[in-house]
């Protein structure tokens, strides 16, 4: 993990998030909360659980002292305890949170210096069993995880008729010619 390759990946997440919520934004009320056999049941839950499981690592992550200012933004939005909280009643108000969720990892990359990758993040798992692990990692798994979801969110859209388009990380890495 660098700085750069975080800048590169918060920004990635934005723009998916983006392109995730403008697409489910064509899908009536009911398709969003249609249980399509996806692991979290429906498309807003598994939009709902990204959110929250971002929200977990972020109040693990401000921990550090790097990332201490982070702590009141942080403090502000829902702390949800298990990946499966919902936090929010409609798909704007999820957007909402995502946005949120987005300008604070944008903030948060923005911090970083290689340093930090080594210092170790001590936290309680969602099972309460405790971790003591590198953040490079701990921050790899997290930017992971939301691509690992987005993917099967944009299945969960395709299924329903809706293309989100390119979606490939490639797509924002600079072109050097």
């Amino acid at each position: 993990m660098t700085p750069a390759l975080c800048t590169l990946m918060a920004d990635y997440n934005r723009w998916m998030n983006e392109r995730l919520y403008d697409a489910a934004a064509t899908l009536p009320e009911a398709a969003l909360f249609e249980d399509r056999g996806a692991f979290f049941g429906s498309l807003f839950a598994t939009l709902g659980h990204i959110v929250a499981a971002d929200l977990i690592w972020l109040n693990r992550f401000v921990q550090l002292p790097a990332l201490a200012e982070l702590r009141g933004p942080l403090s502000a939005l829902p702390a949800p305890t298990g990946l499966r909280d919902r936090l929010a009643d409609s798909l704007p108000m999820l957007r909402e949170r995502r946005v949120q969720n987005d300008a604070l990892i944008c903030d948060m990359v923005r911090r970083l210096e290689p340093v930090h990758f080594d210092e170790v993040v001590r936290y309680g798992n969602t099972a309460g069993a405790r971790q003591a692990k590198r953040f490079g990692p701990l921050l790899q798994h997290f930017f992971n995880h939301q691509t690992h979801h987005r993917g099967q969110a944009s299945t969960l859209l395709f299924q329903a008729g809706v293309d989100v388009g390119v979606t490939d990380l490639n797509a924002l890495i600079p072109n050097e010619v």
